[in-house]
């Protein structure tokens, strides 16, 4: 059954999560497509650069991506700490790089027309200040902008309308260190499992690749970013507002406006894994993860286990073994959370529900068996 988003996302429990978005009909809209002999690889660079963009906007951190034909995935890190650091003129601003924003709030964030405005309209914009940062904390609107932003740029292109993505993007909570790690795994070897790349820096519009070979990276963005950008009006958003003032939208800036944002860097990693804001791993070692992981899951070489279990598997006690074999299955193994037995039984009791898939696979993979 499907559940409100709200129950799916909820910082309070978790600010990590694993999100996935799948083109129409899971039909090639953003690679080679076989049957047409039509090209979309461009399209790639599309949503791996808005992907950084918006993390430069958004008080989400990025960790891992991967961008594949015809979805995917993220996973991203919330921080509601830094937005409720922000300054009202500082949320405003950011919003009104991607939104229009009313006109109260452009007066106030114009130095001549900001001297202008009277009480009443300064309330206002403390008001639309107060909402901004909030939506600039929700995983909703964050990919709202995303995949409508990319959306409209692939319709422009093939000069079609309608439907681009599939109605709802996937989530998963991360409720630990055990379920960041596999979920970024995960993420990092979608394009070697499935055989489009043999190794981790040859897996390009991947969050892995980004890491290992950067200047490439960043030079496929700024290539995406200044092609075929569309230009035209503001584009409207629907929505509920959420605020007394009904009549108002905000309005999605066009192509032209969005090309210039900034690109943010993704989440530095920290050994000691105290730092809230770093993915809470050693590089080096989560490298040898994927690298070892990379080997086992190739389909030319499947069933090939390390003589020794990677240094991370056995910091975090997990069965390598166990590991391994779900390392292709994270979404079909687990359902809207990933995590230890024990994290997963609070987690469904903060949702008062009596079943929550994944459990056998916490069990296999995330606590080590005593060898006998």
């Amino acid at each position: 059954m499907t559940r409100p988003r709200s129950e799916l996302v909820s910082v309070t429990d978790t600010p990590w999560y694993h999100v996935v978005s799948r083109c129409v009909r899971r039909a090639f809209l953003c690679g080679q497509d076989h049957h047409t002999g039509q090209n979309f690889e461009h399209r790639r660079g599309w949503i791996e650069a808005r992907i950084r963009q918006l993390a430069a906007v958004f008080a989400i951190d990025v960790a891992a991506y991967a961008v594949m034909s015809n979805h995917y995935h993220i996973v991203l890190r919330i921080d509601q700490g830094r937005a409720q650091g922000w300054s009202d003129e500082a949320v405003l601003r950011r919003w009104t790089s991607v939104f229009s924003g009313p006109p109260v709030v452009q007066r106030y964030l114009d130095p001549q027309a900001r001297d202008t405005l009277h009480d009443a309209e300064l309330a206002q914009v403390r008001e639309w200040a107060g909402i901004y940062r909030s939506r600039l904390v929700d995983l909703s609107w964050f990919m709202r902008v995303l995949n409508e932003t990319i959306a409209r740029k692939a319709n422009a292109e093939d000069g079609v309308r309608g439907r681009f993505w599939e109605g709802r993007f996937k989530s998963q909570a991360l409720l630990d260190e055990q379920a960041i790690l596999s979920a970024m795994a995960y993420v990092d070897l979608n394009p070697i499992r499935a055989g489009i790349a043999d190794t981790p820096e040859t897996s390009e519009h991947t969050s892995l690749e980004a890491r290992l070979c950067p200047d490439r990276a960043e030079a496929r963005m700024r290539a995406a970013l200044a092609k075929h950008s569309v230009q035209g009006d503001e584009a409207r958003v629907s929505g509920e507002t959420g605020t007394d003032i009904p009549h108002w939208r905000d309005a999605l800036r066009c192509e032209h406006r969005l090309a210039p944002l900034a690109v943010a860097p993704l989440m530095p990693f920290d050994a000691t894994g105290r730092e809230p804001w770093a993915v809470p791993f050693a590089w080096a070692d989560y490298l040898a993860l994927v690298e070892v992981l990379g080997r086992c899951v190739h389909p030319a070489k499947r069933g090939f286990m390390p003589a020794q279990t990677p240094k991370l598997l056995d910091r975090l006690g997990m069965d390598a073994k166990a590991f391994i074999a779900h390392g292709t299955s994270l979404l079909q193994a687990f359902g809207h959370a990933v995590g230890k037995p024990a994290k997963l039984v609070e987690h469904a009791a903060c949702r008062q529900a009596k079943f929550l898939r994944g459990m056998g696979a916490a069990r296999r993979v995330f606590e080590r068996r005593a060898v006998l």
